[in-house]
């Protein structure tokens, strides 16, 4: 009996912890928003997806034409988290190893011999910048697959594990496609959310232009570490989902998933491939951090609804059917979370 009490009073500290730690995930995020928004003008629900992600342990590719704020946001974002940032400029002559590092033969001042020694790229950083990704070969995107998955790098038969958090944000422009190279599909699948920024409003755009064509400097607050980010994203991991939940997720995943039992028509004849295990994965995850930043402790069914687009976007391959009557992957996902 003894045991059973001091195993109860165990789980009911246990919770209080992690409510005050969840309590105290909601008033950072908070602060993030407003220390952002001394530089970044609108754009609330991307800046509230990129936290979704980095506490899911997810990327984000970033798509929007040029002058929209890509690099900006996501510098400011490092800023404010106080994380160490790096930009990789990917261009067609880009090499896998000015990405990950090279080694060099250099000679050793004690003993006189040479030796190699490993200088690191620009992936060892907490966030990465990868900008305008699809002007790169397959083969120089491919060094990021490893990174992005396992969070380590190898080089040379020697493996390197990469600081925590692990965050890339890849930027697309969709209008200038000459000269690109389409992601592959599993590298696209590496992304957890596929994000579309808009034009800003009339509004938005007068305060863009009144704030920066000033003097104005913001002065940014460093509202979270390293260390605390990583606590927050063990905090997310150990949120309570109900079952019909997660099943929602997974049937709605599974229902991208052309000419099988129970897929809507409209699916089948539009969609060549649909989503994977990882998608309905990240749909749970992803509840599970807006349900916490909301201030809720479980994430409900509207959660994963809300989530649907970001996560699915790229990942449902539409066919010549949907090509020829101008269908796309977002109108096929929004007929589906409707019906």
């Amino acid at each position: 009996m003894a045991e059973v009490s001091t195993k109860i009073t165990s789980n009911i500290s246990q919770n209080g912890r992690e409510i005050e730690a969840a309590s105290a995930l909601v008033q950072k995020f908070q602060e993030l928003k407003r220390e952002v928004g001394k530089v970044i003008v609108g754009q609330e629900a991307v800046i509230d997806q990129l936290m979704i992600a980095l506490l899911a342990r997810g990327h984000c590719l970033l798509v929007g034409v040029p002058g929209l704020a890509k690099t900006l946001l996501i510098r400011t974002l490092s800023d404010v988290l106080h994380l160490s940032f790096s930009r990789i400029q990917f261009t067609p002559d880009l090499m896998p190893t000015d990405i990950t590092g090279t080694e060099i033969l250099e000679q050793n001042i004690t003993t006189g011999g040479k030796e190699f020694r490993f200088i690191r790229g620009p992936v060892f950083a907490n966030i990465i910048l990868a900008d305008e990704i699809n002007r790169t070969p397959p083969k120089t995107q491919a060094a990021l697959l490893e990174a992005m998955q396992e969070h380590r790098v190898t080089a040379a038969n020697t493996t390197y594990t990469l600081a925590e958090p692990f965050f890339v944000l890849a930027t697309q422009n969709p209008i200038e496609q000459e000269g690109t190279y389409p992601l592959p599909e599993a590298q696209l699948d590496r992304f957890m959310f596929n994000l579309w920024l808009d034009y800003p409003s009339e509004q938005e755009e007068i305060e863009i232009v009144r704030t920066t064509t000033s003097e104005y400097t913001a002065g940014l607050t460093k509202v979270m570490d390293a260390n605390e980010i990583c606590a927050f994203q063990d905090l997310v991991r150990t949120v309570p989902v109900a079952d019909n939940v997660i099943s929602y997720a997974v049937r709605l995943v599974g229902k991208t998933r052309p000419k099988r039992a129970g897929t809507p028509d409209f699916i089948s004849k539009y969609v060549s491939y649909g989503a994977g295990p990882r998608a309905s994965q990240y749909l749970v995850l992803g509840a599970k951090v807006r349900a916490v930043l909301n201030g809720r402790y479980t994430p409900a069914i509207e959660d994963v609804r809300a989530l649907a687009l970001p996560v699915l976007r790229h990942r449902i391959i539409t066919n010549f059917n949907a090509e020829a009557e101008g269908l796309s992957s977002v109108e096929m996902i929004e007929r589906l979370v409707k019906e």
